[in-house]
C-alpha cells in the first residue's frame, strides 16, 4: 500500500523529431548534469527492498538507505525479523510500529483530516507518518489537523511548506495536447509497439498528443488514471520506435534499462520540460496528496525541484525508471517538493516495459 501527489504539463524525454517520437537523439559528448546528492542506490538494493517487503509482511516496517554509509537499513518489529534481513545482506533496526501500524495512522487521518493542501507518507528511517500542510490550508483546519495529529501522538509528525500542492499544468512548447504542455516519462513497449507513460492528468485533457503546437499527432491515449493514481499511456502512430533514454538537457541522453520502487535515502533526478534536469533525495513513500480535484495515493515525496510544465516526467537514478512527475508544492532556492507517481504500478496496469 504504497501512497501518492500530482504536477503541471511538459515532456521529459527530449522530441528530435516530432512527427516520429520522443528521446530518439543518441548520448552526446557533453557532461551530465552535477553529481545526484544523497546516497545512490544499487541494483541489489532495489531488488532486496522489494524482496524483504513481501517476506516480512506485519513484521516489516519499510526501509531506508543509511546517509553516512549507504547501506540497506530495514525497519522491523521483533528479533526473529531482524535475523532473518540480517540474514539477507541488510542491516535491521528494531522499532515500534511496523507498516501495518502506520497505514493504520494513515487510516485515521484519510477518515478524520482529508484537508485540500494536505498529504501524508511513511519515512521508515523515523517510523513516522510525516504530514505536510502547505500555505493554503487555513488556521482552523490546521487547528483541525493538529488536533487528530495529537490524538495519534509521535506516530505522526507535522511540518508547514511553502507554496500549495497542485498538479503542475502549463501552456508551453513541449508535448502538445488539449490546449496543454507536458512531460514525457519513460518510452515503453509491449511486444513490438512503442509507447510513452506520462502523468494521468495529462492524459486525462486529451486523446491526441503533438510535438509541436498545431502540430501532427505522433501518439493517442490508450489508457489513463486520475485522480487516485496518476499514470496514462499514450502509442506511437505510423511503427515510430524512438529510443529508450531520457533528456539530460545538456546534449546528452541517459538509457534507461530497468525499473525499481524508490527507497528512502536514494538521489534521485528529474528531467522535465521547465525545470530541465533536477536532483534530490527520497523522503516519503506510501504518500497521498490532497487535490481540489481528488486525492492521489502511493506517491513518493522527495526534495527535487519542479514547476508548471513538468507534469509527467521522468524521476530516475542512473539506469534506473523511479517515477512519473506528479506535482509539488512549489519550490524554494535549490530545495523543491517533487512528487511522483511509482512507475513500476504504470508498468504493470498496462503490461509494458522499459528498455
Amino acid at each position: 500500500m504504497r501512497r501518492t501527489l500530482s504536477a503541471r504539463i511538459c515532456l521529459s524525454v527530449l522530441i528530435t523529431l516530432p512527427a516520429v517520437g520522443l528521446g530518439t537523439g543518441t548520448a552526446g559528448a557533453a557532461a551530465a548534469p552535477d553529481p545526484e546528492p544523497g546516497i545512490t542506490a544499487s541494483a541489489t538494493q532495489y531488488a532486496l527492498d522489494t524482496t524483504l517487503e513481501r517476506t516480512l509482511g506485519d513484521h516489516g516496517a519499510g526501509s531506508y538507505l543509511d546517509a553516512e554509509t549507504g547501506e540497506l537499513v530495514v525497519a522491523v518489529t521483533d528479533s526473529a525479523a531482524a535475523d532473518q534481513v540480517r540474514a539477507a545482506g541488510a542491516r535491521a533496526e528494531i522499532v515500534q510500529r511496523s507498516t501495518a501500524e502506520l497505514e493504520s495512522v494513515i487510516g485515521v487521518l484519510e477518515s478524520k483530516a482529508k484537508i485540500t493542501g494536505t498529504s501524508w507518507g511513511i519515512d521508515p528511517s523515523t517510523n513516522q507518518v510525516a504530514i505536510e500542510a502547505d500555505q493554503s490550508v487555513s488556521a482552523r483546519s490546521m487547528a483541525r489537523l493538529q488536533k487528530v495529529a495529537k490524538s495519534l501522538g509521535d506516530a505522526v509528525r507535522i511540518k508547514r511548506v511553502p507554496g500549495v500542492f497542485t498538479k503542475e499544468v502549463a501552456g508551453g512548447d513541449a508535448i502538445y495536447g488539449g490546449g496543454f504542455r507536458c512531460s514525457a516519462a519513460f518510452n515503453v513497449s509491449k511486444g513490438t509497439a512503442r509507447y510513452f507513460v506520462t502523468a494521468g492528468h495529462c492524459t486525462n485533457a486529451a486523446a491526441s498528443w503533438s510535438a509541436t503546437s498545431g502540430g501532427a499527432s505522433i501518439g493517442t491515449r490508450e489508457g489513463t488514471s486520475f485522480p487516485t493514481n496518476d499514470y496514462g499511456i499514450v502509442r506511437y502512430s505510423g511503427g515510430a520506435q524512438p529510443a529508450g533514454n531520457v533528456n539530460l538537457y545538456n546534449g546528452s541522453y541517459r538509457d534507461i534499462t530497468s525499473a525499481a520502487d524508490a527507497i528512502v535515502g536514494q538521489a534521485i533526478q528529474k528531467s522535465g520540460s521547465t525545470t530541465k534536469v533536477t536532483s534530490g533525495s527520497v523522503t516519503a513513500v506510501n504518500v497521498t496528496v490532497n487535490y481540489g480535484d481528488g486525492p492521489v495515493y502511493n506517491m513518493v515525496r522527495t526534495t527535487a525541484c519542479s514547476a508548471g510544465g513538468d507534469s509527467g516526467g521522468a524521476h530516475f537514478a542512473g539506469s534506473t525508471a523511479l517515477g512519473i512527475h506528479s506535482g509539488s508544492s512549489g519550490c524554494t532556492g535549490t530545495n523543491g517538493s517533487a512528487i511522483h507517481q511509482p512507475v513500476r504500478e504504470a508498468l504493470t496496469a498496462y503490461g509494458v516495459a522499459v528498455y
